[in-house]
């Protein structure tokens, strides 16, 4: 009889100084849908706001307060999955146990919150979700793989539908918020008197500058469909004195002068060609010593750690086809190209950082 042999190197229950091999990574990410779903449905039906109203509620009161027709056990099942990935905290068990929202999620995911970031999974959910089963064609083809037909303008087809621009809008602020807090606290704005914000969508970052900068007045640049929206934040906010909505399209349109320029979570939708066009554009519109600003996903230098940058650099190939995410060194060299003296980086909050051009 032959004696097999094994090899150490492989053996999932090899007696080494190394930890056994197990698959338990590869599961993780494999299944890692499943978790997602559930965090998307939390947020869809709104629970961790109704968790912020209400306060501890046991599995039949939110299947009651939800209106789910699905057994005790499964709501049982929901609650106790959230809890496990630490959306949830759990006091007791079963039918007797309390649920509530865990710190972060009563922070950034009660939907009456300045905080809120759940745009961003609401969109994820409705539209996102969908899209990325079609990663595998987009890679194929080259294509994107949104609603927008084949030659057809993706912005202009998600612009067209004010309940699909609309969801967009919060979207792109609660993906930012974080980059938008560490941004107007860390950046200084002492020599500056008035920002625009191209791609301001609902004005969100003109509105924390403005708050947080009593000597700064800001412009939200935005193409036309936007603009009732930005307007709409603007009265809401009572600082409309201070900032205004401003419709136009930044390739084709002279940009109102500025001391800083910023762009949150646009620069990435473009070709390189595009990128360097807009970068200039914005170096015209700049004062000696003004700076442009660029809230992105920045992908390390060495590509190693950056894993959101890589995924929301493959969710523009989805959306926008040419577009992709970047480093700091591509930043340089774009910058160089359109002008610009020298660059900094103000290190991340969540995925983003804010790349700075100074002219």
């Amino acid at each position: 009889m032959e004696t097999a042999t094994v090899n150490p190197k492989t053996s999932i229950s090899s007696a080494t100084s190394e930890a056994p091999l197990t698959p338990e990574h590869i599961m993780k990410i494999g299944m890692g849908f499943w978790a997602s779903k559930v965090l998307l449905t939390a947020v869809e039906f709104e629970l961790f706001t109704r968790f912020a109203a209400q306060g501890p509620m046991t599995a039949a009161q939110v299947r009651k307060s939800l209106g789910l027709h699905c057994s005790e056990r499964n709501v049982l099942d929901f609650l106790d999955a959230l809890a496990s990935l630490g959306f949830l905290h759990r006091q007791g068990l079963l039918a007797a146990a309390k649920y509530d929202n865990g710190p972060e999620t009563a922070f950034f995911l009660d939907k009456k919150k300045p905080a809120y970031i759940g745009g961003i999974l609401e969109m994820a959910n409705s539209r996102l979700y969908g899209i990325w089963a079609n990663l595998a064609n987009a890679m194929r083809t080259g294509k994107q793989q949104n609603e927008a037909v084949e030659g057809e303008d993706f912005f202009a087809k998600l612009y067209s539908d004010q309940a699909r621009l609309r969801e967009f809008a919060r979207a792109m602020s609660g993906v930012q918020m974080g980059a938008f807090t560490t941004f107007v606290r860390s950046f200084d704005f002492s020599k500056a008197k008035t920002l625009l914000d191209l791609g301001g969508s609902d004005a969100r970052l003109s509105l924390m500058v403005a708050k947080q900068h009593p000597h700064m007045t800001c412009i939200s640049f935005d193409l036309p469909p936007v603009h009732p929206i930005a307007h709409a934040s603007i009265v809401q906010s009572g600082l409309g004195h201070r900032v205004t909505a401003a419709a136009g399209d930044f390739f084709t349109d002279t940009l109102p002068k500025a001391d800083v320029i910023t762009m949150g979570n646009i620069l990435h939708g473009w070709s390189e060609e595009k990128k360097i066009a807009l970068m200039r554009k914005a170096y015209d519109a700049l004062p000696p010593g003004g700076a442009f600003v660029v809230l992105e996903t920045i992908i390390d230098d060495d590509r190693r750690q950056s894993t959101f940058g890589f995924l929301m650099s493959l969710n523009m190939l989805m959306e926008t086809q040419d577009g992709f995410n970047f480093t700091l060194n591509d930043f340089k060299g774009w910058a160089e190209t359109a002008g610009f003296k020298r660059v900094e980086l103000i290190p991340p909050a969540g995925p983003n950082s804010a790349a700075v051009a100074y002219k």
